[in-house]
């Protein structure tokens, strides 16, 4: 089927404008996690986009807790928190900190350890059969033994109302998920847990929206979305640099560098 350029959605500038919010607010800062963030940006702008869920009644749970700047960004867009509280992130007492917590409007679930996330997504689906839980992991986190006990639990409850979106960027914390721990083929262990498979470009809102809705309609089974991204996305010094998973301040160089390819994109 074909599929229009990315560049002529209309969701294509928002894309833009958020990524800037997330520069912002990590330089602001001081810190924070801006390659997985700027990866998973569009993933998450994709979902509170689309007229397939109700965030009032369905469930949406960031397992990996630390790239929550894309997700408080995309909050603000959503005017469930005020755009002007973005600069607050990480300070003290803010809503806004470097991992989740339930202060924060639009957030049911407090980041902890990388893994936990899908677990908790699997018991809101299974306490809640008549919504969809939608949940966010990142290869990285396919290293803990916890996401395969969740992937084993909702194949065997047959939670067709759970959908697991798989920021597949290819890098962690100490390098790539290849040198790290080698995910090898993904989709195929998803398949063999009987799990309802659909891989695309993370970073194409026509393929995220067409497998969304996929995802939905599989009642039975479980989905998962392998959503192909490329770290630090939209900042080109900075894509495919594991080292810049977790910043600190940017020096000012950088960061005007960076901001000046975002506003030109």
């Amino acid at each position: 089927m074909f599929l229009p350029k990315n560049s002529a959605h209309p969701l294509y500038p928002l894309s833009r404008s958020l990524r800037l919010d997330i520069l912002e607010m990590i330089n602001h800062a001081g810190f924070g996690h801006i390659g997985g963030s700027l990866s998973s940006i569009d993933i998450l702008i994709s979902l509170y986009n689309s007229d397939l869920f109700n965030f009032n009644k369905d469930h949406f749970i960031l397992s990996a807790g630390h790239i929550c700047p894309a997700l408080y960004a995309v909050l603000a867009q959503k005017n469930l928190i005020p755009r002007s509280e973005l600069l607050t992130y990480g300070l003290f007492a803010s809503r806004l900190q470097g991992h989740l917590n339930l202060e924060t409007p639009g957030v049911e679930y407090a980041s902890g350890a990388l893994g936990q996330g899908l677990s908790f997504a699997s018991g809101l689906a299974l306490g809640d059969k008549t919504h969809h839980t939608i949940c966010l992991t990142t290869d990285g986190e396919h290293n803990e033994g916890q996401i395969w006990e969740a992937i084993a639990f909702a194949s065997k409850y047959h939670q067709g109302n759970l959908i697991n979106i798989v920021d597949s960027n290819g890098y962690q914390l100490g390098g790539s998920t290849a040198e790290m721990m080698p995910l090898t083929e993904l989709a195929s262990k998803y398949l063999h847990f009987d799990w309802t498979v659909i891989t695309v470009n993370g970073h194409n809102f026509y393929e995220l929206q067409k497998a969304l809705k996929t995802a939905k309609s599989s009642s039975i089974y479980p989905a998962c979305i392998i959503a192909k991204t490329t770290f630090a996305k939209g900042v080109s010094f900075m894509e495919n640099k594991f080292e810049f998973h977790d910043v600190k301040k940017l020096p000012e160089e950088i960061y005007l560098n960076a901001k000046k390819e975002l506003e030109a994109k």
